[in-house]
């Protein structure tokens, strides 16, 4: 592979009508997103507008109808390939990123899947984040309504909330805000109508950088759930007489994080992902960490997850700032946390009392309750 391997890929998702166009349309006629690829579906919406596509034909590509993340899923495959041999054979002369925009409910986790676990693709390219667009005025009603709009929230690097200058109370788009905040304490919240929101704030969430700072470790795996793994108890205790029947699919999901401070067996922490995904993959939304690893302790471990599928893991050429430690933060839907932690513990060879250490749950993996 070429220098500009692997290609971040950036992944759009959002509500229907949550103005996942209108901003695209915006992002591209900036100059930092020339060389840009972007896979669209038509599916009920208006695609880009048709300048820009004549202007742009050999770089954007639109998918035929269906839904991007199921009917489609072989094509996207197909399509990002066909990139690669564009850009092999050199019909397309530089290639920087690549933006997927995906159908108004979708479930972004097949597209993520097909990223991180085609064998050729995964080579190419590399899940630079995920960007969720929430429509202030229909919000809390389609987060009340469906769970695939709570999973898009919580799986999102960066909410984009769209259409805030419609809403007549100021204090209903601060209330969205802290519900958005507490499905998912780690994404930056940004504001579509903010000339801030651009491409720099969008894009280049991924940690793969050699010049990586302790700072941008933090925003990777979510500054806030890194640090306040409770916060969603938090604000369940706090607001929660009526927050069942309000917000019905936002306590299912949960963001903490698990912290070792010294390294960790390859094999452990190896053993201790695969049960994890063997045991509760469907449950496991988005999962991202930095390990120190016993083997290798300079240079630190990148693994990033989606439900049952793991990114080869990544090595990083040194510690940010010196900051070294076990880091993983979970995104998870329905999955019991207290099995989570006390299967982390076992591996880390902290078993809490009547738990199996690492040695004893090598020998037998199903030896903690709770799958």
């Amino acid at each position: 592979m070429s220098s500009g391997f692997p290609i971040p890929v950036s992944v759009l998702t959002g509500f229907l009508g949550a103005g996942k166009t209108t901003l695209l349309n915006r992002l591209l006629r900036d100059p930092a997103l020339a060389d840009t690829a972007v896979i669209i579906n038509e599916f009920g919406e208006v695609a880009i507008d048709h300048l820009l596509v004549e202007q742009a034909s050999d770089g954007i590509i639109q998918l035929s109808d269906g839904c991007l993340c199921c009917t489609v899923r072989g094509e996207l495959v197909d399509t990002l390939a066909d990139l690669v041999d564009r850009l092999q054979t050199g019909r397309i002369a530089r290639l920087a990123r690549v933006v997927i925009e995906t159908t108004g409910l979708a479930d972004p986790a097949p597209v993520l899947q097909s990223i991180m676990a085609h064998p050729a693709l995964v080579q190419a390219f590399r899940l630079d984040g995920v960007i969720t667009l929430v429509d202030a005025v229909n919000a809390n009603a389609t987060l009340d309504a469906h769970v695939e709009a709570v999973k898009q929230v919580a799986v999102a690097d960066r909410i984009v909330l769209t259409k805030a200058d419609l809403v007549t109370d100021p204090r209903d788009v601060e209330t969205l805000r802290a519900r958005l905040r507490q499905i998912n304490p780690g994404a930056e919240l940004l504001e579509a109508g903010d000339k801030r929101t651009d491409v720099a704030a969008l894009f280049d969430c991924g940690l793969y950088n050699p010049a990586t700072k302790s700072a941008e470790v933090q925003r990777w795996l979510g500054e806030e759930a890194a640090h306040d793994h409770h916060h969603g108890d938090h604000d369940h205790d706090d607001h929660g007489h009526d927050h069942d029947s309000d917000h019905r699919h936002d306590s299912r999901v949960r963001s903490y994080s698990l912290v070792h401070d010294g390294p960790v067996p390859f094999s452990a922490i190896e053993m201790f992902l695969d049960l994890l995904r063997s045991a509760h993959g469907e449950r496991l939304l988005r999962m991202k960490g930095v390990i120190e690893l016993l083997e290798d302790p300079a240079r630190p471990l990148v693994v990033h997850g989606v439900q049952k599928i793991l990114h080869p893991p990544a090595r990083l050429p040194s510690w940010p700032d010196g900051q070294r430690g076990t880091r993983l933060v979970l995104i998870t839907l329905d999955m019991p946390e207290d099995y989570v932690r006390r299967l982390f513990a076992a591996f880390t060879n902290r078993p809490s009392i009547d738990t199996p250490d690492r040695a004893a749950l090598e020998n037998n993996p199903l030896a903690i309750a709770g799958r």
